[in-house]
């Protein structure tokens, strides 16, 4: 049976530049490497999880303009249902990227995303109810994300909350959650959150799963890093597609803790996506 997953969120066109460190204060630094790429933490982990082989339904909105062709285009050929991502009277959101050799750094321009509310939410609820799980994150609107976990919930549709980037609503929405997925600053400012699964992602060094109070680490493989950007979708997109196959929590960590390394291995977000076969051939190659 192929899993089915509902994305509400953002989607982003990302300009990433490639320094070989942070500018100073009134310092002009020459760009390495400048690239563009279809992100947004939303769309990303539609990508993510359709790379995985599930059945995408994403749902957001994005502007009349050349940046939303692009992101729609991307999409496409990754067989993500794009029917409801509406097209609004704003610019596509934008990301501007900074990666240097220890880091990266976004800054965004939400554009049409702001304009997700409870409405255009309601409008596919039937994809919502359809899906085996959904995802949330935090590019797009408090209203949207709620609206979205209470028409999951009603369905018995799996809720899973990345409150990335954090925002004061983070707290009210990881009620509505059945997991939650955090990294350590976002971990700290939710404070003790009511939810039986908690997965907590720590880069380089992989993860920890608390399911009640039970906790498991799982180490990550070792890999060189070109572009961290994306890891935590790739993550998230493999983790809860893995979930829904296996059932468990911890085997799906360990497999999205491989997905989030072959990612930083690549340059960009979608671009860096693995599928089942690039996971176990990054595995196979680390044993």
């Amino acid at each position: 049976m192929t899993i089915r997953i509902a994305v509400v969120g953002s989607l982003n066109h990302d300009l990433t530049v490639f320094v070989p460190h942070r500018p100073g204060k009134d310092e002009t630094l020459h760009c390495q490497d400048m690239n563009e790429f279809r992100g947004g933490k939303g769309s990303n982990q539609a990508v993510a999880a359709a790379r995985m082989g599930a059945s995408v339904a994403m749902i957001g909105c994005v502007g009349d303009d050349a940046r939303a062709e692009f992101l729609l285009d991307g999409l496409e050929l990754d067989g993500v249902d794009h029917s409801y991502v509406t097209t609004v009277e704003a610019p596509t959101g934008l990301a501007l990227i900074t990666v240097d050799p220890e880091d990266v750094s976004i800054v965004l321009v939400s554009g049409a995303n702001a304009f997700l509310d409870a409405t255009y939410v309601r409008a596919a609820k039937s994809k919502i109810v359809e899906a085996d799980a959904l995802l949330l994150q935090g590019e797009v609107s408090a209203e949207a994300s709620k609206e979205a976990a209470l028409i999951a919930a009603s369905a018995g549709t799996l809720v899973v909350y990345n409150p990335a980037p954090f925002t004061e609503a983070a707290k009210e929405i990881a009620v509505l959650a059945d997991i939650l997925v955090v990294n350590s600053f976002e971990a700290e400012q939710l404070g003790d959150a009511d939810t039986n699964v908690v997965v907590k992602t720590l880069g380089a060094a992989g993860c920890e799963v608390s399911v009640g109070e039970e906790k498991t680490y799982i180490d990550a493989p070792a890999v060189s890093v070109v572009d961290p950007t994306g890891a935590g979708d790739a993550f998230l997109g493999a983790f809860a597609v893995s979930l829904i196959d296996v059932k468990d929590p911890v085997i799906a960590a360990s497999i999205a803790v491989a997905a989030g390394s072959y990612s930083v291995t690549v340059a960009g977000a979608q671009p860096s996506f693995p599928t089942q076969d690039d996971i176990a051939d990054l595995l196979k190659r680390k044993s």
